[in-house]
């Protein structure tokens, strides 16, 4: 199938930020009182918000989850993430392919906060593509693994969500993009992950963002035959 549109998630299919940031997290849970490892805290909160795990982390923490303590964090993971940011490998020629090969119709569709997001995609040499295209869960109704960002995403690009390819990298993502009525691939670069992301619904798995741009070209060439 050739596809009209790509959509990338941004944490962990673009940037590799998330052992950074749930890092952080972890080292401000402990401080209240609830030590993870480092997998215990990935597995809670990958592809998830703080706001909507407040009950959990109040109960494991038996303090309530303050605006200033959601402050103190955004502040924390925001100053670790400028200091030690970096690009998933690959993915500066995937999405450069994916701009060429859709005529510039790309976006950027996070469940994080918009700050968080192009502040991430400016320090790694990525904005440029996406300036004008970048959707935020935290400004939907709804976020992921609801499908409102994606559903955004396509209808910015004036693309039906059925000619749209989502790559996502986690299960919420995954169950988002499907939601939507997209195509899904699944980065993967941990084999271990990769029965969870096709259970949630994902059509193709790799494990190497380089792969992309010839995965695209094959889907372009099937489709014509």
């Amino acid at each position: 199938m050739k596809f009209d549109a790509v959509l990338f998630d941004c944490d962990g299919v673009l940037v590799d930020s998330e052992p950074i940031t749930i890092g952080v997290l972890r080292e401000l849970l402990a401080e209240t009182g609830w030590v993870l490892s480092q997998q215990e805290c990935m597995d809670h909160f990958l592809g998830r918000t703080l706001r909507e795990e407040r009950v959990l982390i109040e109960t494991n923490t038996g303090q309530p989850m303050t605006e200033a303590w959601l402050s103190l964090f955004f502040e924390r993971r925001n100053r670790e993430l400028q200091a030690r940011l970096e690009v998933i490998a690959g993915a500066h020629a995937a999405v450069a392919a994916a701009h060429q090969r859709t005529g510039e119709r790309i976006a950027c569709a996070s469940g994080a906060d918009r700050f968080k997001v192009e502040m991430q995609l400016s320090k790694v040499g990525l904005m440029e593509f996406f300036t004008g295209r970048v959707f935020s869960g935290h400004e939907m109704a709804r976020s992921k693994p609801a499908p409102d960002v994606y559903l955004a995403a396509a209808q910015h690009l004036q693309v039906p969500p059925q000619r749209c390819l989502v790559i996502e990298d986690t299960t919420t993502g995954v169950r988002s993009g499907v939601a939507a009525g997209a195509t899904v691939w699944a980065y993967c670069p941990l084999e271990q992950q990769g029965g969870a992301l096709r259970q949630a619904g994902a059509s193709r798995l790799f494990d190497q963002m380089s792969d992309l741009p010839e995965l695209m070209a094959q889907a372009d060439s099937s489709s014509r035959y």
